[in-house]
């Protein structure tokens, strides 16, 4: 799958294995055939730099993933807009081309980093800690990660952040759950988005959609919210604040949360590089 897709090798990591990259080559002296390891290793290194950074300057960052259009963007945009007053936040914005959607969070005038991965379906932790060096982490509360529309390798991947946020949209069935189960259970929250249409389509039951959730043996929190209308986002707010929370007594106790990485999404990238 990841040969076609082209994110075994990345903006971020294809340092090392290009060149006199760290990876470039085995042990042999020969070119290297499968990096695959070794990368992901390096992945998980550069993510816990990341996380120090984080730590150190008591920031709570937020991974956001979800299908392509399930709305990200347009939640941040309403997060921007009600609790901007109360929480300092940046945004990193990783899509494959164009600025769009950290101009739209800039206009609500909120730093934000685009990331551009190209070929590659998700961000990775050499680009996040790329970003990283945009934004004055000692005037922040919040960085939220909005990952590459994409429901399978995002889950994979520790980019150095805390808690993952998986979105539903109501637009997409009810069983994306238990067909994406990496993704699911990589989550610490599942907001279902666009809520507001759930009477107009009439075949999207928010419950069904969580029983599938809880049949992974996944117990996290699960809110239907409309970002558009405003619809129970206090749910969403009451989540942020109390993950700064535990963020802030993290720092005072010297300790720290690694995200729910999947090591059978990992799996899925156990192909050669191309």
């Amino acid at each position: 799958m990841c040969d076609t897709c082209g994110c075994n090798v990345t903006p971020g990591n294809r340092h090392l294995v290009t060149g006199d990259g760290k990876l470039a080559k085995t042990e042999s002296g020969y070119e290297a055939v499968t990096v695959l390891q070794g990368l992901l290793s390096e992945n998980d290194h550069q993510a816990s730099h990341n996380r120090e950074h984080f730590d150190s300057h008591g920031v709570l960052a937020i991974n956001l993933m979800s299908s392509p259009g399930a709305g990200k963007t347009a939640l941040l945009e309403a997060t921007i807009e009600a609790i901007g007053d109360q929480f300092s936040m940046a945004v990193i914005e990783g899509d494959l081309e164009t600025e769009n959607d950290a101009e739209r969070i800039r206009a609500k005038g909120v730093p934000a980093v685009q990331i551009a991965t190209g070929s590659a379906c998700h961000l990775d932790a050499h680009m996040v800690h790329d970003a990283l060096h945009e934004l004055e982490l000692s005037e922040l509360d919040i960085v939220f990660v909005e990952n590459v529309g994409n429901l399978v390798c995002p889950a994979s991947f520790d980019l150095g952040q805390h808690v993952n946020v998986t979105l539903l949209s109501c637009t997409e069935g009810e069983d994306k759950p238990a067909k994406y189960p990496v993704m699911f259970r990589a989550a610490d929250l599942v907001l279902v988005t666009k809520s507001d249409l759930l009477e107009v389509l009439g075949d999207f039951e928010p419950a069904e959609a969580e029983s599938h959730l809880r049949k992974l043996a996944s117990q996290v929190p699960f809110h239907s919210l409309s970002a558009r209308t405003g619809d129970h986002l206090e749910d969403w707010f009451g989540w942020i604040a109390d993950e700064i929370q535990r963020q802030q007594q993290r720092r005072t106790d010297g300790q720290t949360r690694r995200p729910a990485v999947q090591a059978d999404g990992a799996r899925l990238h156990s192909h050669p590089a191309s």
